[in-house]
């Protein structure tokens, strides 16, 4: 898996990128990272996030840079239980995760649903009622904008499913991924909650196989888990590309099982 992204810096900035595959125990995890800015290759500094996640951050000069990221996983990755910090923060609400609002709504349709027939039931609902449409939502969207306008991204349809669950009382929290099968290719998001002691993959959109996604960054929503941050001038994102193979083929993925980040 990997990405390529283009960049031109009209001012001096720092970025901040999440795209190298999170350090989770269990993965065997072979990259490299290649920035070049104007013939000169650029070093970036690196930081751990929560849930093994890797941050990059860059301070770029004003010009043009290319950025290649490569990576090849083996293995089968062990997910940490969550700490009761993990517990309180995931049932909160958050920036694009207004879940304080969706408990009377959440109630009357899903009230009856537990544990893994929850799950099942929240996809289902929130795949059948949006629409997948590329360029229908903007970036300060949040769960509330996603439901009213009832179209969205990965994204959308993620923070809808963990607003949902965490207005039940479930703690649910947002994953990008790579996801190889994904059509159209891209960075992927799901949700994640916590039942039946482990962190099962929500994903309504159905884009991927679950059992076939690799973490990227884990988080409470998109402001913890994007993979671009601008901290300075003004930056244009000039081209991406994300590729994710599975080399021994993509798994069936029958929706009415949980299924783990593995």
């Amino acid at each position: 898996m990997g990405a390529d992204l283009g960049f031109t810096a009209l001012e001096p900035c720092e970025i901040e990128l999440q795209i190298a595959v999170a350090r989770t125990p269990g993965l065997q995890v072979e990259d490299t990272l290649t920035l070049i800015h104007e013939g000169t290759a650029l070093t970036p500094r690196q930081v751990h996030t929560p849930h093994g996640g890797l941050l990059h951050l860059i301070d770029v000069p004003p010009g043009r840079m290319q950025l290649t990221y490569t990576a090849t996983v083996r293995g089968e990755a062990e997910v940490a239980g969550p700490s009761p910090a993990d517990l309180s923060l995931y049932r909160r609400p958050s920036r694009y995760v207004e879940s304080d609002t969706f408990g009377g709504f959440a109630f009357s349709e899903f009230g009856s649903a537990h544990d893994g027939d929850l799950l099942t039931a929240v996809s289902s609902w929130v795949g059948t009622r949006l629409a997948y449409v590329p360029g229908s939502s903007g970036p300060t969207d949040g769960a509330t904008e996603t439901l009213l306008k009832g179209a969205g991204v990965c994204r959308d349809y993620a923070h809808l499913v963990v607003a949902l669950l965490r207005a039940l009382g479930v703690p649910a929290r947002l994953t990008a991924v790579y996801a190889p099968g994904c059509v159209p290719m891209d960075f992927h998001a799901v949700a994640e909650a916590w039942v039946r002691g482990g962190w099962h993959v929500v994903d309504a959109s159905a884009l991927a196989p679950r059992s076939s996604l690799v973490r990227i960054a884990t988080g409470r929503d998109a402001a913890d888990t994007a993979f671009l941050t601008n901290n300075g001038g003004n930056l244009m994102l000039d081209w991406a590309s994300v590729t994710a193979v599975a080399d021994q083929g993509l798994p069936a993925d029958d929706l009415d099982q949980l299924v783990r980040i593995g």
